[in-house]
């Protein structure tokens, strides 16, 4: 099992910065790719960045330029640092972690959510 737990969300004016971190525990694993995700009220969950252990990156077009995910592996965590804030970035943040169980189920988990609210 695994557990992925967010933090360093907030409230923060238009044109500031926040970081969120991430971290993975528990037994059993390997993490393969770790990545940010989030979901404004009333809209879809989208993509926002993803990261491999091999260092590949994936942004939304929304936040290139403006975001920078970042990981330790040996710690099983993500980072994500957020600049040049939007109220349009405004969402609840998801972690997520994709990999495999080391007896050969997938892994595919969650956090809980860490809310950001930009402000104008």
């Amino acid at each position: 099992q695994v557990q992925l737990v967010e933090s360093g969300g907030g409230l923060v004016q238009a044109g500031g910065s926040l970081t969120l971190s991430c971290a993975a525990s528990g037994n059993n694993f390997r993490i393969n790719a770790m990545g940010w995700y989030r979901q404004a009220p009333g809209k879809q969950r989208e993509l926002v960045a993803t990261m491999t252990t091999l260092g590949n990156t994936n942004y939304a077009d929304s936040v290139k330029g403006r975001f920078t995910i970042s990981r330790d592996n040996a710690k099983n965590t993500v980072y994500l640092q957020m600049n040049s804030l939007k109220p349009e970035d405004t969402a609840v943040y998801y972690c997520n972690a994709k990999g495999s169980k080391w007896y050969g189920d997938t892994l595919d988990a969650w956090g809980q959510g860490t809310l950001v609210t930009v402000s104008s």
